[in-house]
């Protein structure tokens, strides 16, 4: 039987101590299972960009970002189910284990920190190894990559914020409710929606960003040569600055949004609705007593 709010918040509290245990004893473990999980949100990316290529926007203005969000759900499943780590879906579980005493402020920002660069290394690593394979250097990828790279950051700060926040509270909903389901295939579910929602829904997750932006960044040069003699097409240049159409002007505010996300909309909200003394009963009850007094 699934659990319920109390017993759930209990449930990632433990997880909360696990993760941390590993961030204050491993943290080179720790970094290399962000790296991991980094590299499996680009997965999703690179298959989300392989099957919306070329798909004309008159037979349907949503089938691209459906079909990019069925092919990208998978990344978060094999990231939970491995064990990997995701910062975006570690916030809420810092941010309860803040609220049951299993950490403080300063190790929440440290171990948020240090997944942030795990995850920045292995999906930028992925993706610079797919830009050096040639395969999405022709038409249409080629055209798709950089059409996602000036959708993203053509954006100004507000709209990316904002839809930083839906993103995660998409996902990161996705996330706990999967703590909270029995069973594979109940599990496999709710892994597998955020990443459909916040895809399909065209939002902003800042390691899927890495990925998106980072490809049409390292292919420019072939994307300027191939469309140099079409006339129809005005190239916009892309950048790794903090100006529009830049990527470090996109991931901060990605982030930000991400982390206000998680926080406010999923981390605290479940937190608020357990109630306070079937809590402190379940930890009357435990054999393994891991809050902190």
């Amino acid at each position: 039987m699934p659990a319920n709010v109390d017993e759930l918040v209990v449930r990632v509290a433990d997880i909360c101590t696990y993760k941390w245990d590993m961030i204050r004893h491993r943290p080179m473990s720790y970094l290399i299972s962000g790296f991991a999980g980094g590299a499996m949100v680009v997965f999703g990316a690179t298959l989300a960009l392989a099957v919306s290529a070329g798909v004309p926007e008159k037979l349907a203005p949503g089938l691209a970002n459906l079909l990019m969000g069925l092919v990208f759900m998978f990344s978060l499943v094999i990231i939970m189910v491995s064990g990997m780590s995701l910062v975006t879906a570690d916030i809420y579980i810092g941010i309860i284990g803040i609220f049951h005493r299993r950490i403080n402020w300063g190790w929440f920002v440290w171990g948020v920190t240090l997944g942030y660069v795990g995850n920045f290394l292995g999906s930028m690593f992925f993706m610079w190894l797919i830009s050096k394979s040639g395969s999405f250097a022709y038409m249409p990828w080629l055209l798709r990559a950089h059409a996602i790279g000036v959708s993203k950051l053509g954006q100004t700060a507000t709209q990316i914020f904002v839809m930083g926040i839906v993103c995660t509270w998409m996902l990161q909903t996705a996330a706990i409710l999967y703590v909270k389901a029995d069973g594979d295939i109940a599990k496999i579910a709710m892994a597998a929606y955020g990443p459909l929602a916040f895809v399909a829904g065209m939002t902003e997750h800042c390691i899927a960003n890495i990925g998106f932006l980072a490809l049409p960044l390292f292919q420019q040069g072939f994307y300027l040569e191939a469309v140099a003699n079409m006339a129809d097409i005005t190239p916009i240049f892309l950048h790794w600055g903090f100006g529009k159409y830049g990527w470090g002007h996109n991931q901060l505010y990605t982030v930000l949004g991400n982390i206000v996300g998680g926080i406010l909309f999923v981390g605290i909200v479940f937190q608020l609705v357990s109630h306070p003394k079937r809590v402190a009963e379940l930890y009357k009850n435990k054999t393994n007593h891991m809050l902190k007094l």
